[in-house]
């Protein structure tokens, strides 16, 4: 499969997501202690340039370049089943590791670091084993964006000259500085992204191993046919739900709410002080709290694996006000679910919970 093929995978994908504006929610707030405080009437976070599931990076990084110069699949190469190639791979998170081992297959032994359910990736500190396996490992992959800090010191305290890295955040041009929107971390949640990271992935793999081009071919072409299919539940969400008022306790449903064309209110102030492991500022949990008490909100979206008092606190007011609350988790939970399974798992809660014929339910 030539760049330009691959291209034209990925911008498929773009379109099947890519449908109309939505009129947000026209809502205010009964007189009480929340007077003065209403969900926003217009223009979202979701609304915009970032209304398909992309950012206005995004539309660049749907053309960049991988770092590396890329073998085309139509280069000589012996047939994959003749070699007994293993390359040893090591992703910072389980979601880039699932898709890599997809694409990699029996040519890739793939290590995922954090795996953990229990565990909240922001807070994740690495061990000796952590970096004993990233310095032995021939493709890196990392999140980046602030993510997964503790992995890009260990590659850049390796001394390894012969690695190949793919730094997804830093591929994609999305900065830590860029807020809950062109700043957030939480890349695999954006269908654009992840087409994209998957084609970065065939390109280093063929690059690393231009013998196995043909095989990696193959592997790309089924595991980008799953991941189409698999975002026909976001489209199906868009086009039943878009303009759909919810909410969420932290930043890990930007990405989601743009693609399905939900409008998301949360306060962004309460949303980036989640994720990243500080206090909301107060002002945005009087208005949090107010949003979730108005009866517009539908449903409120909540992370499972960085539960806080303030984020149990909305969850409960939720509860008690009739929303309808469904969890979504960082990593791919179980752990041996692969992304599809994984992701797939979240997308029909997500149109269950928004189709519930009781609130609260």
């Amino acid at each position: 499969m030539q760049k330009s093929t691959r291209l034209v995978v990925i911008g498929a994908v773009v379109v099947l997501l890519a449908v109309g504006g939505y009129t947000a929610y026209a809502l205010s707030v009964p007189p009480s202690a929340c007077a003065g405080i209403s969900t926003p009437t217009g223009p979202s976070l979701n609304t915009s340039s970032v209304a398909e599931g992309t950012s206005p990076v995004a539309a660049e990084a749907v053309s960049a370049e991988p770092e590396s110069e890329a073998v085309g699949p139509g280069g000589a190469g012996i047939p994959a089943n003749t070699s007994s190639l293993v390359i040893n791979v090591v992703a910072a998170e389980n979601f880039w590791g699932s898709l890599v081992a997809q694409l990699g297959g029996v040519h890739t032994n793939v290590l995922s670091i954090i795996t953990d359910p229990n565990t909240d990736p922001h807070e994740y500190e690495s061990n000796d084993s952590d970096a004993i396996a990233i310095k032995h490992a021939q493709y890196v992959i990392l999140n980046n964006v602030g993510y997964d800090q503790w992995a890009t010191q260990l590659v850049d305290g390796d001394g390894a000259t012969n690695q190949t890295v793919l730094n997804i955040g830093d591929m994609l041009g999305v900065l830590v500085t860029g807020g809950v929107v062109s700043g957030n971390p939480h890349l695999w949640y954006n269908p654009t992204y992840v087409m994209q990271a998957v084609a970065w992935m065939y390109d280093n793999l063929t690059a690393i191993a231009p013998s196995l081009t043909s095989y990696f071919t193959q592997q790309y072409d089924n595991l980008t046919a799953s991941l189409a299919s698999l975002y026909q539940e976001v489209t199906a969400i868009r086009d039943q739900f878009a303009g759909t008022v919810v909410a969420s306790t932290e930043s890990i449903f930007v990405y989601l709410a743009n693609a399905t064309g939900l409008n998301l209110v949360s306060p962004p102030a309460f949303m980036e002080a989640v994720a990243e492991g500080n206090d909301p500022p107060d002002s945005s949990v009087v208005e949090f709290q107010c949003q979730l008490e108005s009866g517009h909100v539908r449903v409120l979206v909540f992370n499972a694996q960085t539960v806080t008092p303030i984020t149990t606190s909305m969850k409960e007011v939720a509860q008690s006000n009739n929303v309808t609350v469904m969890s979504v988790t960082e990593t791919i939970v179980p752990p041996t679910d692969t992304f599809q399974e994984w992701m797939g798992g979240e997308l029909s809660a997500l149109y269950v919970a928004l189709d519930a014929p009781v609130l609260g339910n």
